[in-house]
């Protein structure tokens, strides 16, 4: 990933942030043709506010996306914008989703955001290599409780 400065009228920038949220409940509804669907969806809402997606991955209950906003659009205008239309445009695409999810709301309040400075490498490698991991881990974690109850 090269560091690339973009320009406006006046101005070189280079903001990237590396945003994350999840749908309502964190509930693990995005596979298969959801997951197909809200990837393009999200792709078309950025480019059409002019937002580069550096890299993506969308896990079965959260969103990982290292993003290039530019300058004169805010994060939390950006994020409202994000989850609001792509919501709106799930529903309409998946319109049995609207029974478990009431109030049109398919993404959870809030969102983590961080700003990307000289380690994109390393978030984008944490990215990329996160999904992996927790199939690991779930394959891992064949937990065997113990009667809380019984006699020692």
């Amino acid at each position: 990933m090269a560091q690339k400065a973009y320009s406006l009228s006046h101005t070189k920038w280079m903001c990237k942030y590396h945003i994350v949220f999840t749908p309502k409940y964190r509930r693990k509804i995005i596979y298969n043709q959801i997951r197909r669907d809200i990837g393009e969806i999200l792709r078309r809402l950025c480019e059409y506010k002019g937002v580069e997606i550096i890299e993506g991955h969308l896990m079965p209950d959260h969103v990982h996306i290292p993003v290039g906003i530019p300058p004169k659009i805010s994060v939390s205008s950006f994020m409202g914008y994000l989850k609001g239309r792509s919501a709106l445009m799930v529903f309409d695409e998946h319109a049995n989703l609207k029974y478990k999810f009431g109030n049109r709301r398919f993404w959870a309040e809030g969102c983590y955001v961080s700003t990307v400075g000289l380690n994109e490498a390393t978030i984008a490698k944490y990215i990329r290599e996160q999904e992996a991991a927790d199939i690991a881990l779930d394959r891992l974690s064949v937990k065997e409780y113990e009667d809380p109850f019984a006699k020692k």
